[in-house]
């Protein structure tokens, strides 16, 4: 009986720790506790542009670092005087080689608006619901944010001295940089509290197959130049009852449409290329002799074009982009028009100037009484930061332990983050996570943003223990 009871004990705490394993059945480790705590404070402190403050969740973080140990004078919430809400927490870990220079840990805590009405949860309450995060911010960008200072306060307490001083700075902004923004108006005024080495930034994830599987790690570097232009045309008008050859919006109508029909060439930089070459030993045989055809000396137009219908984003890896967003024209029902002007977006690629993709989008349109011209402020043209071997090992190294044969992917972003300040200030900023995402994405800027549970410890472990590695390089 003592042998069948010991045996039956046994069965019962293998299957005790299994269902921990694979269903979280128990509480999680303290370690891990005081970091979903932090987690949520983040999250759920409201950093909207609207009704939001950054510097409630910056003095937040300051407040957790402090309690670690990290001495008060190290860490500082900057913000112009006129905008007291947009505070940033900038604060650094202590290397012990003063000649080597920092790396920098950089995050936006600011978020897009969300409306309760249109959620299925309050957006401005972390619910943990069949393994994953619900809230805005849960993705964009609070988790890395969290996982962030959650490594500082790591460090700290394990009495971790790294060789280079480590700075994290959790900004504000990055989501509506038409009004203020933390890293640009840093990099203004105070540059030298953002000067490092490198920076690790938003920008990559991960990606999971159909089964949940990790298959490919992302590393970005780089990304493309945000533009607006406008088009305008104008003419006298008149009654609708006497029309003529000059009507602009016809014009303009004409001109967009051989717009719409044009593609930019294809143009790929090492970054780029690298991102195909890898990504075709991932996809079907069908999808990888599509990617190599574009990888050729003389692109496959057809190819790109079949890409292109699979996924949106493919395209945008490859050219620059343009496309009409907005449109206004008319006064009158009965009127013939007097003006018209259309926006135009464009992502540009790295590197190429912004005049001369007025030029071509003038040669397109094809028509003079259509004026082109640059609008806001010019696009912040910046340096592809080098994937070096100092910067991949790393990756690799803690990736393989963690997600054994999980392919590294180099990227280009297609979209814009506060990285483009900091490379074209002369800090190579590279986009590195460690948080994966199935196909339909985080939903992040749309209706209940999400994380993956799993994702957010794992990328919260890659991070600590990659960072480890970086801020003892000598190199």
């Amino acid at each position: 009986m003592r042998v069948i009871a010991r045996s039956l004990s046994l069965s019962i705490a293998i299957a005790a720790a299994m269902f921990t394993a694979q269903g979280r059945a128990q509480a999680p480790s303290a370690d891990e506790a005081a970091f979903r705590d932090l987690y949520k404070q983040l999250v759920e402190t409201n950093t909207t542009r609207s009704v939001g403050s950054c510097t409630k969740a910056a003095e937040a973080m300051q407040a957790r670092l402090v309690a670690a140990g990290i001495p008060k004078a190290d860490t500082q919430i900057l913000a112009p005087p006129e905008r007291p809400q947009d505070g940033a927490l900038i604060a650094v870990l202590h290397g012990h080689d003063k000649l080597a220079k920092p790396i920098l840990l950089l995050a936006h805590i600011d978020v897009v608006e969300a409306k309760r009405e249109d959620w299925e949860r309050d957006p401005f309450k972390l619910v943990e619901e069949n393994g994953w995060f619900y809230a805005r911010g849960s993705s964009d960008d609070k988790a890395m944010a969290a996982a962030f200072t959650d490594s500082l306060i790591r460090y700290r307490k394990e009495g971790f001295v790294p060789r280079r001083s480590i700075k994290l700075a959790l900004t504000c902004g990055e989501e509506t940089p038409d009004v203020f923004n933390s890293v640009k108006w840093l990099m203004q005024t105070r540059p030298e509290v953002l000067n490092a080495a490198f920076a690790l930034n938003e920008g990559a994830g991960g990606e999971l197959d159909k089964n949940g599987k990790p298959v490919a790690l992302q590393i970005q570097a780089g990304e493309k130049v945000y533009q607006d232009f406008k088009l305008e045309g104008v003419d006298v008008g008149g009654h609708s009852s006497r029309p003529t050859k000059a009507n602009p919006i016809a014009h303009l109508a004409a001109g967009l449409a051989r717009l719409s029909a044009y593609n930019f060439p294809i143009a790929l930089n090492p970054v780029t290329r690298g991102y195909f070459e890898a990504q075709a030993k991932l996809q079907t045989p069908q999808i990888a002799a599509d990617m190599r055809a574009v990888l050729a000396a003389k692109p496959d137009e057809a190819a790109a074009e079949r890409l292109w219908a699979i996924n949106p984003g493919w395209n945008g890896t490859l050219r620059t982009t343009c496309v009409v967003t907005e449109i206004n024209g008319g006064h009158a029902p009965n009127a013939l028009p007097q003006h018209v002007d259309g926006n135009v977006n464009c992502r540009i690629l790295p590197g190429v100037p912004v005049e001369e993709v007025r030029k071509q989008i003038a040669g397109v349109i094809g028509d003079d009484k259509i004026t082109v011209k640059a609008t806001g402020e010019p696009g912040t043209q910046s340096p592809l930061p080098p994937l070096s071997e100092q910067m991949m090992e790393p990756v690799r190294k803690i990736a393989e332990t963690l997600w054994p044969g999980v392919a590294i992917v180099p990227t280009m972003s297609t979209g814009a983050t506060d990285g483009r300040f900091l490379n074209a200030g002369g800090v190579p900023t590279y986009g590195l996570s460690g948080m994966f995402h199935d196909a339909e994405g985080s939903r992040a800027h749309g209706l209940n943003e999400r994380i993956r549970v799993k994702s957010l410890m794992d990328g919260r472990r890659f991070l600590y223990e990659v960072v480890k590695i970086y801020a003892n390089s000598a190199g």
